[in-house]
């Protein structure tokens, strides 16, 4: 398996950590019957680190949709060089730096645009 679909497959693995992480901080906020119930009422507003999962993963889904297509888009492609495995490192690395540092501000956007750029990379290398 090539180094990008490795970060790929880390990144799923990833996302179903941040998904347990962010489900679980809400039941302990809003109780698990909230949880088991219908949810035909509007869920109270999360707060403090359940509310910091949740957006945390808000922001994941929005942009591993962008790194799993470019990484499969790269490997169909036979595209395999500098860019791409650093492009598919940078993702993942960054994405796992982004999510205990979403409560620094600055730092957080940083891991963020590190992740951001790592997509950059991969579509940079399948233009070129």
């Amino acid at each position: 398996m090539t180094v990008e679909l490795t970060m790929l497959a880390l990144s799923v693995v990833l996302g179903l950590v941040q998904i347990v992480l962010s489900a679980q901080s809400k039941n302990l906020q809003l109780g698990y019957w909230w949880a088991a119930g219908p949810r035909d009422e509007s869920k109270p507003a999360l707060t403090g680190i359940a509310g910091r999962l949740e957006r945390a993963l808000a922001n994941f889904l929005e942009t591993f949709p962008l790194f799993a297509t470019s990484v499969l888009i790269a490997h169909a492609a036979g595209c395999h060089d500098w860019m791409t495995v650093w492009g598919a490192q940078l993702y993942f690395w960054g994405r796992l730096a982004y999510l205990p540092l979403y409560v620094v501000p600055l730092v957080r956007s940083l891991a963020w645009n590190v992740a951001t750029f790592g997509i950059v990379l991969i579509l940079l290398s399948l233009a070129l």
